[in-house]
């Protein structure tokens, strides 16, 4: 694949601590914004340097031969790119230079095949892959940058130096430097892992790093709102406009179990009659792309009557206004506070709430909330059902009926 830009620059560098005398002369070699540089090994008299021409001032015998040499080794870098070229081999001023310095085996390195992973993703961004699915790669592609530069004190490393202790101190970095959670740390080691195994694949890598790397995901309590909170919400008069429509449309959720981007999403085309003849919520999930068809309950009906004639519902198509995540989580907060309600209440917990009080607790089926959640995986459901104490005790009051009758 050919490089979008590529320069060449000879450069005086001034060395530490430096006063006065000749400075060495550097190479830079920059390919899609992307710089490296090396010594040619040799110097020159800042007074006799032009930097615009990038040579040696003068027509004395010395000044012809250096400027001879950089000529030489500007030509040697164009050489380079050709046979890169012909070895149908990815151009980047790292491999640039490997070839200058005459590395006989050219290092394989982890940034570089991680960065290339990263911009096919792009590429794919809308057919194969969601946004959101990107840009959780390139948040995982900075940490492991910023990791090889804590560890190794170096811009990236070769492929050959990832182990089993790279692996384990990144887990130690994240948890420790980047204060993330067992959870969140097993997310971005997930995401390095499919790095490391696209890598075997190829035969760039011939051992896997996490061969004997164990590090189990901890049950999270997920947390939702009772019946009561729920009520208490939707019977509050606010003052504040824009309040009641933050509240409207994390009830919406709380009665659809749609997350927020999916909310923010929803056209008006997307609400139509279903196979019952009743009005359904026809969409899809954008963080796996699986449809989701929910029946819509008469509380969602009352809030999409409530905003049929909102000018930005009218002019954009959508069946909700929908402020941004940032916005909506903050006027909740004010909203939790108002309504006396001790949770951290996100837009996300409106979806937990779904699962729990609105669905599981009233008797729908596992099955059935899995697929109207746009679950691919019905163990991601169980989780919500372990949480269901209350429905236990209901379960079991109808067992103790059963037992007497017996």
């Amino acid at each position: 694949m050919l490089e979008k830009s590529f320069g060449i620059l000879f450069y005086l560098k001034k060395p530490k601590k430096y006063v006065k005398g000749t400075m060495p002369i550097y190479l830079r070699i920059t390919v899609d914004g992307i710089a490296k540089e090396l010594s040619i090994k040799r110097e020159c008299d800042p007074l006799q340097w032009n930097a615009s021409a990038q040579r040696v001032k003068g027509t004395r015998e010395e000044a012809r031969s250096l400027n001879s040499f950089i000529q030489t080794l500007e030509f040697a870098v164009h050489e380079a790119r050709r046979k890169l070229i012909e070895g149908n081999a990815p151009i980047t001023a790292r491999a640039l230079k490997d070839v200058l310095i005459g590395d006989n085996e050219r290092p394989v390195y982890f940034l570089d095949e991680f960065n290339a992973h990263n911009e096919q993703m792009a590429a794919l961004v809308g057919t194969e892959y969601a946004l959101g699915t990107l840009n959780r790669f390139r948040i995982t592609f900075e940490h492991t940058k910023s990791y090889i530069k804590w560890k190794y004190n170096c811009e990236d490393v070769d492929l050959k130096k990832l182990n089993y202790e790279f692996v384990m101190d990144f887990a130690f970095w994240l948890k420790t430097v980047r204060k993330c959670a067992q959870n969140t740390t097993l997310k971005y080691l997930s995401n390095l892992r499919k790095i490391v195994a696209k890598c075997i694949r190829l035969g760039k890598l011939q051992h896997d790093p996490f061969a004997n790397f164990k590090m189990s995901k901890r049950d999270v309590e997920r947390i939702a709102l009772t019946t009561d909170e729920i009520q208490r919400i939707a019977e509050k008069n606010f003052s504040i406009a824009r309040l009641s429509q933050v509240r409207d449309i994390f009830l919406f959720s709380c009665f659809s179990g749609l997350a927020y981007i999916d909310i923010k999403n929803l056209t008006r085309s997307q609400i139509a009659p279903g196979i019952d003849g009743e009005l359904w919520i026809f969409t899809s999930r954008q963080k796996t792309e699986t449809a989701s068809h929910i029946p819509l309950l008469p509380q969602n009906r009352q809030i999409l009557e409530r905003y049929k004639d909102h000018p930005y519902c009218s002019m954009e198509n959508r069946a909700l206004p929908v402020l941004s995540n940032q916005k909506m989580n903050s006027y909740l907060k004010e909203i939790a506070d108002v309504c006396s309600i001790n949770k951290n209440l996100t837009f996300h917990l409106a979806r937990h709430t779904f699962a729990t009080t609105v669905t599981l607790s009233n008797g729908v089926p596992i099955e059935t909330v899995s697929r109207m959640l746009g679950h691919t995986n019905l163990k991601t459901t169980q989780i919500y059902a372990k949480v269901l104490d209350h429905k236990i005790s209901q379960d079991m009051a109808l067992l103790k009926d059963k037992l007497d009758i017996k």
